[in-house]
């Protein structure tokens, strides 16, 4: 599903987030991408979902090369993954409703279908009681939970998350993650990066370890201790 080769990102300004990285992550897997702060997690999500473009070496997803994704294209790969982010980036002045269904409304489903979709993604996260109210009246879970819906919704093939259990205390941070084991039991590849390792350790999904841009570690599911 995901294949980096020789992958660098170097800034303007000459900072290298990511030096020759390769690796890949197979359809239906679910991994986890840690490091230290600054080590490029971020980036590497970023360039999956073409936020930004890789200096050198090649990223695959199913099958398909991201450098031949124009800016035409880039709508088009986007419904194919959700993304998840720290802070939720919902739209605070519309309802839990219209914000889990914003993706299909972009993407151009009939209402009727939309309606379906939306409530079913708000049922698979707890939340479907909740679709009338605004983010703002809801725990910082919850919120997180919105987003998560917002991002299965379309029913992408991968799911990444972007250190998505990072303002959440413990016990959510477990639920959450485990809430992503879901949907990788039903096929969707999920990539997190997180620098939780305990929640890591707990999970015990293979785990690829990033150090100044660079892989160090990539650990199989049964090897995570």
């Amino acid at each position: 599903m995901i294949r980096f080769e020789q992958v660098s990102k170097r800034y303007e300004g000459g900072h290298e987030a990511l030096s020759q990285l390769s690796f890949h992550v197979a359809p239906g897997e679910m991994a986890f991408v840690t490091g230290h702060s600054g080590a490029g997690k971020s980036t590497l999500l970023k360039l999956l979902g073409l936020i930004e473009r890789p200096s050198h070496g090649l990223i695959a997803l199913d099958g398909q090369s991201l450098a031949k994704v124009g800016r035409a294209g880039i709508p088009k790969l986007r419904r194919r993954i959700g993304m998840v982010f720290q802070d939720h980036r919902l739209l605070m002045d519309r309802t839990v409703y219209a914000n889990v269904e914003l993706p299909l409304v972009i993407g151009g489903i009939a209402p009727a279908e939309r309606g379906r979709r939306a409530r079913a993604a708000l049922e698979k996260v707890g939340l479907l009681a909740y679709e009338r109210q605004l983010p703002a009246s809801l725990s910082a879970g919850e919120r997180q939970r919105v987003g998560i819906a917002r991002a299965i919704v379309a029913k992408p093939t991968l799911l990444i998350a972007d250190e998505p259990t990072g303002n959440l205390d413990p016990q959510l941070a477990v639920e959450i993650m485990e809430l992503f084991a879901e949907f990788q039991q039903v096929g969707t590849t999920v990539l997190i990066a997180s620098h939780d390792l305990p929640l890591i350790k707990r999970m015990k999904k293979r785990v690829v370890v990033l150090d100044h841009g660079r892989l160090v570690a990539d650990i199989a599911a049964q090897e995570v201790l």
